[in-house]
């Protein structure tokens, strides 16, 4: 079905207005950097307003390496660069307005932008665990505050920040002949692993608005993919609650943001649903949770090298 249901019959990416939040790094340059190279006008979002300046000049090289034109030939508005925190109302409010004046609207709509944390819950709460003792035995007010602090921040980059785009950025799609949205999810989101209590709940929770939105407005086309690690250290360098990487090394192992880039934008043009990435590994890990639990929890305990006797 999907040659003859691909987006592009009704939007070319060359009419295409493409909005990415997360854009300084990581998968979410990759995607602006492959709408460039399709000819598609792209804003790139994110606190760091060197990065996003960097993008940008990318951005043109890609599109002038794609399309054999020159970079004083794009247009003063193919590419936008914002600086903003879409978890701050305000910043999200200002970055609508800058966008409606430059473009009169997006078509799609992607959100990259997520935190890290890497610590078992007790361990956070500065307690330590042998067997079924913990010492010390009860956790006192600072350790309890210390993982509502952890909690709320991951929360905020991973739940409110995609909920105040979605809330925010709804009713400008809907304007479009092909409104699409992606959110860029995790296998985490539908599969749990050891030590990543607070980061896998919070991506459940935006994954869980994610589909809801999508029943309630499917005028839209909702894509959501849930890739497995993805390779590069700075995100789990740079883990909310200082928690060491327990998996094999990052910067060595899992998916490129090439390839995740790549199959996100494919699955927006095709209107698909649910991506898992690898995907046999994600639909695999997904059933087998549900029909054989033990199965998988050896399995994500060998992988995160995390053992409970008891």
């Amino acid at each position: 079905m999907w040659p003859f249901n691909r987006r592009s019959h009704k939007l070319p990416h060359s009419k295409e207005r493409v909005l990415i939040l997360g854009a300084s790094s990581g998968v979410g340059r990759a995607i602006a950097h492959r709408y460039a190279s399709y000819g598609a006008r792209v804003c790139v979002v994110a606190r760091r307003e060197e990065e996003l300046a960097k993008v940008v000049e990318e951005c043109k090289r890609f599109r002038a390496e794609a399309t054999k034109a020159k970079k004083s030939e794009d247009a003063e508005n193919v590419f936008l660069a914002v600086r903003a925190d879409f978890a701050v109302v305000d910043d999200v409010l200002n970055l609508r307005a800058k966008v409606e004046a430059a473009w009169g609207g997006i078509d799609t709509l992607i959100v990259s932008a997520a935190v890290m944390t890497l610590r078992p819950l007790y361990e956070l709460a500065g307690l330590s665990m042998e067997g079924r003792t913990f010492t010390p035995p009860q956790v006192d007010k600072d350790g309890v505050e210390r993982v509502v602090e952890v909690a709320t921040r991951t929360m905020r980059s991973n739940y409110i920040g995609p909920l105040i785009a979605f809330t925010t950025f709804i009713p400008m799609l809907a304007a479009s002949p092909a409104p699409a949205t992606l959110l860029i999810s995790s296998l985490g989101a539908v599969v749990p692993a050891p030590t990543l209590s607070i980061y896998n709940s919070s991506k459940a929770a935006s994954l869980m608005l994610f589909q809801v939105l999508a029943i309630e407005y499917p005028y839209i086309a909702f894509t959501r993919i849930m890739p497995a690690v993805i390779r590069g250290d700075a995100f789990f360098a740079n883990s909310v609650d200082g928690g060491a990487v327990r998996t094999a090394d990052p910067s060595k192992n899992g998916l490129t943001h090439e390839e995740v880039a790549r199959r996100c934008v494919t699955a927006v043009d095709r209107g698909e649903q649910a991506v898992f990435l690898p995907a046999a590994m994600g639909w695999f890990a997904h059933f087998v949770y549900w029909l054989v639990p033990s199965i998988l929890v050896s399995s994500v305990n060998k992988m995160y090298k995390y053992e409970v006797k008891y």
